[in-house]
């Protein structure tokens, strides 16, 4: 990003910008800060982001004294050009309480206890963390009328098997080239594959992080890097 690019945008009457802060590897929206122009151009500069605290009016780096870094990966603006979202690497909690996020409470709860309320992990990720979410409750509190339960309470091979045949499925709807039938076969397959992880307890985040550490590596090298 040039100067010109970053003279085009829009700084309020502070000479302020809002950044949101997101996680590349899953869409979690982690935190919101300001920027000035020089935290802006220090975050060009080092690919680490910096921000303007306007309580303490001084530049900040994110994780200076925690070592909780964030490493941009994108940086994007708005169609108005007042706005930056910024996707990272989070090397760490972007939270200073600790948790991953800083969206960890329900507004309802919030005007509920006037104290923070319950904290909750589904302003993390998406559908599948959802889904994933749903399945270890069926497996931790099992109902008659579970599917998912009843699917892993036959065991290993039978989650194992169902994953077995919903791929089946998807190669039999793409070589019959009907787009509607494909979407519903892989849906099918990917709901099979969080029920066999759930099986192992191993969160999407893994798969997430083990997919971003491949990113940009060509296949060949990436397992040769395996061994």
């Amino acid at each position: 990003m040039d100067d010109a690019a970053v003279s085009a945008l829009k700084f309020d009457e502070k000479g302020l910008i809002p950044a949101v802060l997101q996680d590349w590897r899953d869409g979690t929206v982690l935190m919101v800060a300001y920027m000035n122009r020089e935290a802006l151009e220090k975050t060009l500069e080092t690919g680490i982001t910096h921000f303007w605290s306007r309580s303490r009016q001084v530049l900040w780096e994110k994780g200076a004294t925690s070592s909780h870094r964030q490493r941009v990966r994108e940086i994007f603006v708005d169609c108005d050009q007042d706005t930056l979202l910024i996707t990272v690497t989070p090397d760490g909690p972007a939270c200073h309480t600790g948790e991953r996020a800083c969206f960890f409470s329900r507004l309802s709860d919030l005007v509920a206890s006037c104290e923070g309320g319950v904290k909750t992990t589904e302003s993390h990720g998406g559908v599948l963390d959802r889904v994933y979410e749903t399945i270890l409750e069926r497996k931790r509190a099992p109902t008659p009328e579970s599917y998912v339960a009843s699917l892993l309470k036959a065991g290993q091979d039978k989650v194992l098997k169902k994953v077995t045949e919903e791929a089946g499925e998807v190669i039999l709807a793409s070589k019959g080239q009907k787009r509607e039938e494909i979407v519903h076969e892989a849906a099918d397959l990917l709901f099979h594959l969080l029920v066999a992880l759930g099986y192992h307890e191993i969160p999407p985040a893994e798969i997430y992080q083990e997919l971003a550490r491949r990113f940009g590596k060509g296949g060949l090298e990436e397992k040769q890097s395996r061994g």
